[in-house]
């Protein structure tokens, strides 16, 4: 795989400030010395320096950056240079308020946090257009120069006049007229009719429309929005550094509730496909209370490898931490060994860096007691320091894999529309729709036993995957279905689940039922979904064994399809549960129930030895230790990794050599707590 990212090796450091710390020389002085000795090769600069780099308006202040660039080229590094809008100067908001964000309750935010800026405002548009055409000038041709960081972490909404004028341009731009969006929105419900297009207003919390559609349509238009402003940011980038990759910081939801998901507010998906490199900034709540450490792990690597299967192509972690974080109700540090093992999980699925937030701990502020590589205690000798420059070492060890690509049958569909749409419709239980969380619980089981997946989006390519996963895709559109069907016809299996294809791509129920072409492909017909409370259950019979089911229960008729499994209970008892059904040259599964992760071991078990999925390196996978693989230069790379608290013996099917240690490795070996081999074999 060609390498995006030109470096050497796997990028190794992180977000650093120097401008906070200009009027100390001495440390600015020492920090050099101490990332060589943590071996720190790439610095990502600039993020939140725009007060610095333009203290007034038009004059520029590159000095201190100028340093930071002399300073890496002289150790050889790389610098990541960071477009400054996510944080606009004083300056800026007091000659210009239109650049301030308007919230959905109407009121003008003073100048104040970061990313509160409105992406219509014309100003602010110009403004980002000047620093960055200064930046480019300044740096582009410097071969220090890595790539560009384009703004941070692009979140939030705008709800003032000149965003809600760019969201009835937008609407006239989908609907050829006020009756087609009356129809698309349903609006003949609580006399919704609009008359005039000024009367289109955005989605407000005081009016509590309850209008799906326009819910669904405005989540849209703030992606189209974000990725807009995204793309003007580049404009002047791409015309004076055409070679230099550009990225932006996506990011994950949570950990919160127990729960760790990738970010649902912006469609990643589309965006993804206007960056060069995804990069994401990754924070798992590692040793909590309520999973075991292999739990988290296993919601985290569903995240990395949603983020590799963007692009299909090795992704950055753009920040992560090497202790704790600082924005938690409660920031726990990692334990001895976990820093070195998390990041190395990072690589096995995909990424080519490991950066930090931060390189130095701030001094004052809201992220001042957040992790960092270089403590408040300026010392080399912590723990942590130790623990990064001992990982840095071993990357260094490792160089050879940078770029390596992956090799996937198994694909599990994400589409963010749908989940948009699942998550705001009314009916059923509001608190367990879960639908990213159930992906996961099915990709637990593949995960569990060493088998990678892609997390992919409703329009990907299925054909180069044996199996698909689509449980609960709840909004999907004729392009979809045909997919699908497409995809089985093909020879294809696809398992698929109740909350499927219910709605369109306005949110409007699909009328007469499960749509036709899904009755086709999995050979039934849907009934009725029962919605079960909290502490309700009841149970299928599959194979001979009895499962307990929760939250959904669907009531199904079979038309062609075979039944696998059947409702034990309550007044679907005796009707099918699980369904499979030969659909030309492949097979289509549906589960018209919610089952646990004892179930879906035993449903999936007949899938992987029919479809020969399971791994070929662990001789017996187990849900402790993980083994993940990259490929390059005829050779493969396993990572294993051990997610528990103690030794744990591993047998492997071929001997091979550790990069860490260099030795030979036999077909038994033991891994330590938290310990990590990386294998390298060849094809």
């Amino acid at each position: 795989m060609t390498n995006i990212v030109q470096a050497p090796g796997f990028l190794h450091g992180g977000d650093y400030n120097p401008d906070q710390w200009l009027d100390h020389p001495e440390i600015l002085k020492q920090d050099l010395i101490m990332m060589q000795k943590a071996h720190i090769n790439t610095v990502t600069v600039g993020v939140f320096a725009w007060a610095l780099e333009e203290p007034t308006e038009g004059v520029y202040n590159f000095s201190w950056l100028d340093r930071v660039f002399a300073e890496m080229t002289k150790i050889h590094g790389h610098v990541i240079l960071a477009t400054p809008s996510g944080a606009r100067p004083h300056w800026l908001s007091q000659k210009y308020p239109e650049v301030n964000r308007v919230d959905e309750y109407g009121r003008r935010h003073t100048h104040g946090f970061r990313h509160n800026h409105c992406y219509s405002s014309p100003v602010y548009r110009e403004k980002v257009r000047e620093i960055n055409t200064q930046l480019a000038k300044r740096y582009g041709q410097n071969p220090t120069l890595l790539m560009w960081h384009i703004s941070n972490e692009y979140s939030g909404d705008c709800y003032c006049d000149l965003c809600q004028a760019n969201w009835r341009k937008w609407l006239q731009r989908k609907y050829a007229s006020l009756d087609d969006l009356n129809r698309a929105w349903c609006l003949s419900v609580w006399s919704g009719l609009y008359s005039d297009w000024s009367q289109v207003l955005p989605p407000s919390p005081l009016g509590e429309t309850k209008v799906h559609g326009m819910d669904l349509d405005w989540k849209r238009f703030v992606t189209d929005m974000t990725i807009g402003f995204y793309q003007h940011e580049i404009q002047p980038l791409r015309e004076l550094t055409p070679r230099i990759p550009m990225t932006t910081n996506f990011m994950a939801d949570g950990p919160a509730n127990q729960q760790y998901t990738p970010l649902t507010g912006l469609d990643y998906g589309k965006f993804a496909k206007k960056v060069d490199v995804v990069s994401w900034d990754s924070y798992p709540a590692w040793h909590n209370n309520y999973e075991s450490l292999a739990e988290t792990a296993m919601k985290t690597a569903y995240i990395h490898d949603q983020f590799w299967s963007l692009k299909q192509q090795p992704f950055l972690v753009m920040e992560s931490t090497p202790s704790f974080v600082n924005w938690a109700d409660y920031n726990k540090a990692k334990q001895p060994g976990m820093h070195i093992l998390s990041s190395m999980q990072q690589l096995a699925h995909g990424s080519d860096s490991t950066l930090y937030f931060q390189i130095r701990q701030a001094q004052g502020n809201s992220e001042k007691y957040h992790g960092a590589v270089i403590g408040h205690d300026d010392s080399t000798d912590n723990r942590v320091f130790q623990e990064v420059a001992k990982y840095g070492a071993e990357l260094e060890k490792l160089a050879e894999i940078k770029g390596a690509t992956k090799r996937v049958r198994v694909a599990i569909v994400f589409d963010w529309e749908s989940n948009w749409t699942l998550n705001r419709g009314g009916g059923f239980g509001r608190p367990t729709r879960l639908g990213i969380q159930t992906l996961q619980k099915h990709y637990a089981i593949f995960w569990g036993q060493d088998i990678p997946c892609d997390i992919v989006t409703s329009d990907a390519d299925l054909t180069k995957y044996d199996l698909v996963i689509a449980p609960m895709l709840y909004m999907q559109r004729p392009a979809t279905m045909a997919a699908l069907q497409a995809y089985v016809a093909q020879g294809g299996t696809l398992v698929s689940s109740y909350f499927s294809g219910m709605v369109d791509e306005f949110d409007r129920v699909l009328l007469g039922g499960f749509p036709s072409p899904l009755r086709d492909l999995f050979g039934i017909e849907t009934r009725e979904l029962d919605t079960l409370l909290p502490g309700e259950h009841y149970h299928v019979r599959y194979e001979g064994k009895t499962y307990q089911t929760h939250d959904y229960d669907e009531v199904l008729r079979v038309t062609t399809a075979d039944v696998l499994a059947h409702y034990t209970d309550n007044f679907y008892q005796d009707t099918p549960a699980v369904t499979a059904h030969p659909y030309q040259q492949g097979m289509a599964y549906y589960l018209g129930t919610r089952l646990d992760r004892a179930f879906l071991t035993a449903f999936y078990q007949k899938i992987i030895a029919k479809l020969h999925l399971a791994n070929q390196f662990v001789t017996a996978p187990s849900y402790q230790v993980s083994c993940q693989t990259r490929y390059q230069n005829g050779n493969q790379y396993h990572f294993l990794m051990n997610f528990s608290e103690g030794p744990q013996n591993v047998a492997i099917q071929r001997p091979a050599t550790d990069l860490l240690t260099g030795q030979h490795v036999a077909r038994q070996l033991t891994l330590s707590k938290y310990g990590v081999m990386v294998l390298r074999e060849p094809l």
